[in-house]
C-alpha cells in the first residue's frame, strides 16, 4: 500500500444514502468517489426513529424536543467525522500517487510509474511527450481511415516531409487545394494538373537560394519563371497571359 503524507483535496456529497468524500488529482482535477456507509445510515436511521418515536409518547416532551433529540437525518447529512473522512480516503488510495518531488497527489493518468514521480517532474519529460504524439497521431490517423481520408493525410506528411528537407515550396491542386511534393504533375486526389511552385535554384550556377531575389553564390538576380499553368483551373497557359480555359490572368 503506497503511503501518503497527506490527503489531496476532497469534498463531501449526499445522494440520498448517506455521507461520502469525492477525491480529486492535483493536476488534472479527475474525481474518485467513496462509498457511502449504506449499512451505518440505515442503522443509525433505525435507532433515530426508534428513540423519536419513544419520546413523542413521554408526556411532557413533545415534538419539538424529539426532534432536537434525534439529530439529524443520516441518509441526508453532509457531515463526516475525521475517521470517516479517513476510511473514505483508504478506499480510493489505489488510484492515487504522491510525487515525492512536488508532493501534489495525482491520478493514475498524470503519474510515472516507471520513475516514480509525476509526470510533469519525471526524467523522462521527452519520452512521455513524444509517447502522446504518437498516440495522437495514431488516433487522427485512425478517425481519417474511418472517414476515407487516409490517402489525404498521407500527402499531407509527404509534402510537409519534402519541405522539411528544403526541397523548396509545394505543389497545389487548384481545385481542392491539395499540397504536394514539388514535381507532383497531377492532385493525388482529383487529378487535376498540378501547380508547381516557383524554382528557387540559380539558373547560373545551379544554386539553391531559398527564395532569395539574388543568389547567395555567385550573386546572380533570380527571375520568376513564367507558370506553366493556370493558377485558377490548372490548364497549361504556353506562355499566354491570361488563361486559354477560364481567362484568369497569369
Amino acid at each position: 500500500m503506497t503511503n501518503f503524507s497527506h490527503m489531496p483535496n476532497y469534498d463531501i456529497r449526499n445522494d440520498g444514502a448517506g455521507p461520502y468524500g469525492v477525491f480529486y488529482c492535483d493536476v488534472c482535477g479527475r474525481e474518485f468517489r467513496s462509498q457511502p456507509d449504506i449499512a451505518g445510515s440505515i442503522k443509525q436511521d433505525l435507532g433515530r426513529s426508534a428513540v423519536s418515536g419513544l419520546l413523542r409518547k413521554v408526556p411532557l416532551v413533545g415534538n419539538s424536543v424529539a426532534d432536537n433529540v434525534v439529530g439529524e437525518d443520516p441518509r441526508y447529512s453532509y457531515k463526516m467525522t475525521p475517521a470517516q473522512i479517513d476510511a473514505a480516503w483508504q478506499q480510493v488510495q489505489v488510484h492515487f500517487r504522491e510525487c515525492p518531488t512536488c508532493q501534489r497527489i495525482v491520478c493514475l493518468s498524470d503519474f510515472d510509474t516507471q520513475s516514480g514521480f509525476c509526470q510533469e517532474d519525471s526524467p523522462r519529460t521527452g519520452e512521455i511527450a513524444e509517447a502522446r504524439g504518437a498516440q495522437a497521431g495514431a488516433a487522427i490517423k485512425g478517425f481519417a481511415a474511418a472517414f476515407g481520408l487516409g490517402g489525404a493525410l498521407d500527402n499531407v506528411a509527404k509534402a510537409a516531409d519534402a519541405a522539411s528537407r528544403g526541397e523548396g515550396a509545394l505543389a497545389r491542386c487548384p481545385k481542392d487545394g491539395t499540397l504536394a511534393a514539388p514535381g507532383t504533375k497531377f492532385c493525388p486526389e482529383c487529378g487535376t494538373p498540378m501547380v508547381q511552385p516557383p524554382s528557387t535554384v540559380c539558373p547560373k550556377c545551379g544554386t539553391e537560394t531559398g527564395g532569395a531575389k539574388f543568389c547567395p553564390n555567385c550573386g546572380n538576380k533570380m527571375e520568376a519563371a513564367a507558370p506553366t499553368n493556370c493558377p485558377n483551373c490548372g490548364a497549361p497557359v504556353k506562355g499566354a497571359k491570361f488563361c486559354p480555359e477560364c481567362g484568369t490572368k497569369i
